[in-house]
C-alpha cells in the first residue's frame, strides 16, 4: 500500500505547495540584464567605422567646454585618476562600470542623446569595455584613440595633432578584426606540417690500441 493511500489529505498539500513554489518561481524570474545587439560579424565591422572614434584633436572643444555634448568617462582606478586626468572627465573604474547605478547613468546619457568617451592609459586599456557596450546596444559610446598617455603628451597642442603624419601608427590598437579571422582560419585549415625528419648523430666507436686493454 503506497503512502498517498493512507494520507491523501498530505499527498493533496504537498502537490499543492509544490505546484506554487514553481509558479512563484516563474514570476519571480529575472530578465538578464544584457543582451548581445550585435553578432561576430557586425563587432568586426564596426571596428572599421572611423566615426566610432573619438580623435585627440576633438578634446580640444570639450576640454574649452565648446562641446558640451559629449562626456569623458576614465576608467582607471582612483588612484591614476587622482594622479592626473581629462578636464571635466569622470571616474568610472572599468570594473565597476555594470554596476547598476553605472548603468543607470549611462542610460539617462544615451537617452539624452550624449556621446559617451571612454579612455584609459592607452587604448588598449579602453578597448575591451568600449566594444562590450556597443555590443549590448549603446550605440553613443565612443573610443579615444590614445588614452590619456597621448593626450598628456599632446595636451598643448591637441588642435594640431590632426595634421600629424603618422598618428595612426602611433596609436597601440588590438586588431580584432585579424584575431576573429586567424580563428575562423585554424576552424577550416586541415593541413599538417610536416615534421624534420631527427638526424641522429652517433658517436664513432674508439679503435683500440692491439696490445692494450
Amino acid at each position: 500500500m503506497h503512502v498517498h493511500e493512507l494520507n491523501p489529505k498530505k499527498t493533496l498539500i504537498t502537490v499543492i505547495i509544490f505546484v506554487i513554489v514553481i509558479i512563484v518561481g516563474f514570476l519571480t524570474l529575472k530578465k538578464p540584464r544584457f543582451t548581445y545587439k550585435l553578432d561576430m560579424k557586425q563587432s568586426v565591422e564596426i571596428l572599421h567605422d572611423s566615426s566610432l572614434y573619438f580623435y585627440p584633436w576633438q578634446l580640444a572643444d570639450v576640454v574649452d567646454n565648446v562641446e558640451s555634448n559629449v562626456v569623458l568617462i576614465d576608467l582607471r582606478d582612483k588612484f591614476s585618476f587622482g594622479q592626473g586626468h581629462i578636464p571635466g572627465s569622470e571616474n568610472i573604474s572599468a570594473y565597476d562600470l555594470t554596476e547598476e547605478n553605472n548603468i543607470e547613468h549611462l542610460n539617462e546619457l544615451k537617452s539624452a542623446g550624449i556621446t559617451v568617451v571612454f579612455y584609459g592609459n592607452d587604448q588598449l586599456q579602453a578597448n575591451g569595455p568600449w566594444m562590450w557596450f556597443r555590443q549590448t546596444g549603446f550605440d553613443n559610446v565612443k573610443i579615444l584613440l590614445g588614452g590619456y598617455n597621448y593626450y598628456k603628451a599632446h595636451k598643448n597642442r591637441l588642435s594640431q595633432t590632426k595634421s600629424d603624419k603618422g598618428f595612426m601608427c602611433e596609436l597601440p590598437r588590438y586588431d580584432y578584426a585579424k584575431a576573429a579571422s586567424k580563428k575562423a582560419s585554424k576552424g577550416v585549415n586541415n593541413t599538417v606540417k610536416k615534421k624534420k625528419p631527427v638526424v641522429v648523430r652517433r658517436k664513432k666507436r674508439t679503435v683500440t690500441a692491439s696490445g692494450g686493454c
